[in-house]
């Protein structure tokens, strides 16, 4: 009886003992392959980078971003501004 009560209870040690790392294992897996997919995001987000910044060293990639999001002009140029057409802001009355 005395035997079989230290049997199960160096059985439940031998759990405890090895489940802990083997669970430890098995998370840090899981952070490999997270720490991994996000690599490989920042990666591409670099290559992206890279290439928009290769594309920037040419002047007419920079006149390109400076005319359509500033709204700069080369001297002698006149710029042309298009406002949208006003919209009547009160109904017509209703005829009874």
């Amino acid at each position: 009886m005395l035997g079989a009560t230290f049997a199960v209870v160096a059985v439940v040690g031998l759990l405890f003992a090895f489940g802990y790392p083997v669970r430890t294992l098995l998370s840090q897996r899981g952070q490999i392959s997270a720490a991994e997919r996000h690599l490989e995001q920042l990666q591409h987000a670099t290559a992206s980078l890279q290439h928009q910044a290769k594309q920037l060293q040419g002047s007419a990639a920079v006149e390109q971003i400076a005319r359509q999001q500033y709204g700069l002009v080369r001297p002698g140029e006149t710029p042309y501004v298009l406002v949208p057409a006003a919209t009547p802001t009160t109904t017509p009355p209703t005829v009874p």
